[in-house]
């Protein structure tokens, strides 16, 4: 008899996990003798989120940030703790945040503060509707709670930012899309695997990989729910398990995400491909994803009163 797993991830996990899932049935194979088949729906973080809730019967997610999960959590798909089940709080593939310039980088842009520049056009997505942008806004306000200034500083500016944002798009797909296809702008945030996988594919970009980051921690959790109608618990348990090891994590590194395991990340070729980064944040030290939401992109919260001053 078969059994069957239903994978649901963020767009950008679908060449690693072609490369992993393979490996993991040979390996489920030889060891009990049964085989497994995966369904697989990959997307934007949020919309596979919604989906989930929907009725697409996920036994795992694999997403852009944890406020997804709890969103699954709180809609009572996934138990109480999730975080805990797992290595890293359930943290299982990892980025940081990059800047794309143009090419030869012609405004001379080195750090986040050079974003707040009155010659500088930056292009992101609405973190209102993109879980890539909140990771964006999170690493701008970083950048000055990490260097020492104040909230107030910080509001001062990630305000004067937002203001050089000619357009705010709805996804990281449409934000690239209108910096690289259609040349606004100087300079672009994105995931630094977005570009690693790029540049596998023979596009070119400048980018730059600021000292002072945030972590961009995308975590995985069973879908509780749908586990115990599908009685499949222990092949689902094993297949998250084995992607936190290092044959797994070698694959998340390869195609452009950074490894959790300390075990992995030390071969010379990684350490090349993902430059240590000094200073870096994570939604932790924010108090987490509730909080982080509550505070900054609740309607009325953080974001929306820096627009209203931004459109000034």
């Amino acid at each position: 008899m078969g059994v069957k797993v239903t994978l649901v991830s963020f767009a950008v996990t679908k060449a690693a996990h072609d490369a992993i899932i393979p490996k993991f049935v040979e390996q489920w194979k030889k060891e009990h003798n049964q085989n497994v088949t995966f369904e697989q729906s990959y997307g934007g973080s949020g919309s596979q989120t919604r989906a989930v809730i929907d009725g697409l019967e996920a036994d795992i997610v694999h997403l852009a940030l944890g406020l997804d999960v709890n969103k699954i959590q709180k809609a009572g798909l996934i138990e109480q703790g999730w975080e805990k089940e797992f290595p890293n709080n359930g943290v299982v593939s990892k980025s940081v945040a990059a800047l794309i310039t143009r090419s030869g980088n012609p405004k001379g842009i080195k750090t986040w503060s050079d974003l707040s520049r009155d010659d500088v056009k930056l292009i992101t997505a609405d973190p209102k509707t993109s879980g890539i942008a909140r990771w964006n806004f999170l690493a701008l306000w970083n950048s000055v709670l990490k260097t020492g200034g104040t909230e107030d500083k910080a509001l001062e500016f990630v305000t004067k930012v937002y203001r050089n944002v000619p357009i705010l798009t709805k996804d990281a797909r449409e934000a690239t899309d209108i910096f690289a296809k259609r040349g606004q702008g100087d300079a672009l945030i994105n995931y630094e695997n977005e570009i690693i996988l790029a540049k596998q594919k023979g596009e070119n970009a400048d980018y730059i990989i600021p000292d002072v980051n945030i972590s961009i921690d995308n975590p995985i959790a069973i879908v509780d729910k749908n586990v115990e109608q599908h009685g499949n618990r222990e092949v689902v348990e094993a297949f998250v398990k084995y992607l936190y090891t290092p044959e797994a994590q070698q694959e998340f590194a390869r195609f452009g995400f950074r490894p959790v395991g300390e075990e992995t990340a030390q071969t010379k070729e990684l350490t090349d491909k993902y430059p240590k980064v000094k200073d870096l944040g994570t939604v932790q030290d924010y108090g987490g994803w509730d909080a982080v939401q509550k505070k900054f992109f609740e309607d009325g919260a953080v974001f929306d009163q820096i627009q209203s001053k931004a459109r000034r």
